[in-house]
């Protein structure tokens, strides 16, 4: 079971709560001689201050040496010194804030609010609270706004234990017990498992990267080879100072939860895959088309559409010719994704595209009966894969049919069996990505292949991917992860 620890710069400090063995003074703390115990120990820092080579500032630092998991981490100190990082991921503050304040209070130039674990008194404010929390995770912070025609964050600031009134003391306990009782609600009397990982999963997405068998034979692989795998939720997010690795599967996207999950567990230095560099390059086509271009990867031949330029559409048009293929960057599972076969089409979807995008990809048309994809991990082929069009469509999946999406068929084999030049090219793609887990999505016309896109999420379908491979496919998978560990562990970094 894990230990937690409660660090107090002062007895007093903890004098209006119920007395804890788990309350420790910050001299205490400090005086355990290092490598005292072999638990898994959980830290939360609560000292007055974490001011640079003070008391609050030795707990945290000294914390980490020991590899215990703190709060605030060191990290997390120096960053909220650093007022340009106060804008990150707090959207539509002003709208917020407007909505917020009484119609009597519009002549507030400044206002603010205390959170305790990414929770905050004021329903309307939530959201807000859990954003600087996740960016700044500490027990109890201070965010204060200000307004200059605008309203805008103006310090975030971690608040010491004592300067609470009896209401807020009140509202802390509760939030603290709370956040404690989450954080470590899976006691272990014994470690059965040299590392832990959490796979990141939501059970109703419709499409997910892995089925319901897949998870469980990555948990049993995981388990052969010593790790114990955990399935967590979008709601379980501070959870992952339990665990030494992060495996995502479930559809990324740089602006929702999955993002924030991989960046985060990066921050504590855990293994992620997919980790935040990968996510960012890999979702957006844009961004992807461009790296393959300046890496000189033979690709369909691609443009931009710009949502106010409809005279640079129609020149693009003309290019490319008919028909040709538009994409809204972020679209995933060929979702976003449309063939257009004349200028009427192309200004119909077009406008109902750009409502979700300011620009686009317009790109040739390729047809081919089906796409490979070569799976790579660590910069090695995994796996090799024919996916079929649907039946009647010109892509993988037909959104438009009744039902559910409706996806062709599929043809898994060895890697020494899929064209040399495709695995090649998939190999030169993802080094250009990366040396996380990706699926390559390419199409072949005579003896040359092209990049379609680099998947950082791919899927791996009992039944599907694993079918040349078997058990051996999530083996490998999962022997990835206790090679970063073991690394992660002996100070080598990944």
């Amino acid at each position: 079971m894990a230990r937690l620890v409660i660090v107090v710069e002062k007895a007093s400090d903890w004098g209006s709560y119920y007395p804890s063995v788990d309350v420790v003074s910050a001299m205490d703390y400090l005086r355990e001689p290092a490598g005292s115990d072999d638990e898994r120990t959980h830290v939360i820092n609560l000292c007055r201050s974490y001011k640079y080579l003070g008391t609050g500032y030795y707990v945290s630092l000294l914390a980490e040496a020991r590899g215990h998991k703190v709060m605030p981490s060191v990290r997390t100190i120096n960053d909220l010194g650093r007022r340009s990082l106060y804008g990150v991921d707090i959207e539509d503050l002003n709208t917020k804030l407007t909505h917020f304040l009484p119609a009597g209070g519009r002549d507030t130039t400044d206002f603010g609010i205390l959170v305790y674990f990414g929770e905050t008194a004021y329903p309307a404010l939530q959201d807000l609270a859990r954003q600087v929390f996740e960016s700044f995770p500490c027990p109890l912070l201070r965010i204060e706004f200000e307004r200059d025609r605008v309203w805008q964050v103006s310090s975030i600031k971690p608040v010491g234990l004592h300067t609470l009134d009896d209401a807020q003391e009140d509202a802390f306990a509760e939030e603290l017990d709370r956040f404690s009782r989450k954080l470590w609600r899976k006691p272990r009397v014994r470690k059965l498992y040299r590392y832990d990982l959490a796979m990141l999963v939501d059970p109703n997405e419709q499409m997910p990267p892995s089925n319901k068998k897949a998870l469980k034979q990555f948990v049993a692989a995981g388990k052969e080879l010593g790790i114990e795998v955990d399935t967590i939720g979008k709601n379980d997010y501070q959870r992952l100072a339990e665990y030494d690795g992060l495996f995502i599967r479930e559809t990324t996207a740089s602006d929702n939860h999955t993002y924030r999950f991989a960046h985060r567990a990066e921050k504590e230095g855990m293994v992620v895959i997919d980790d935040p560099a990968s996510i960012l390059r890999c979702t957006n086509k844009i961004f992807l088309n461009d790296l393959m271009v300046s890496r000189k990867l033979a690709v369909p031949r691609t443009e931009i559409l710009y949502r106010d330029d409809g005279k640079g559409m129609k020149e693009v048009a003309a290019r490319l010719g008919y028909p040709l293929v538009l994409k809204i960057p972020d679209g995933s599972f060929s979702r976003g994704v449309v063939k257009v076969e004349s200028e009427a089409a192309l200004d119909q979807a077009s406008g109902e595209l750009f409502q979700h995008s300011a620009l686009l990809l317009a790109q040739e048309y390729v047809y081919t009966g089906f796409d490979w994809r070569i799976g790579v991990l660590n910069r090695e082929p995994l796996y090799a894969c024919k996916y079929y069009m649907s039946r009647g469509h010109w892509q993988i999946y037909n959104h438009a049919a009744k039902g559910d999406a409706k996806s062709g068929g599929f043809e898994t084999m060895p890697v020494d069996r899929a064209p040399p030049e495709v695995v090649k090219l998939a190999l030169k793609a993802t080094s250009a990505v990366g040396n996380g887990f990706y699926g390559v999505d390419l199409k072949q016309v005579g003896d040359k292949p092209v990049v379609i896109e680099v998947n950082d999420n791919p899927s791996i379908d009992a039944g599907v991917e694993d079918e040349h491979l078997g058990s051996e496919l999530y083996l490998r998978v999962m022997r990835e992860f206790l090679r970063r560990m073991e690394r992660k562990r002996q100070g080598m970094g990944n």
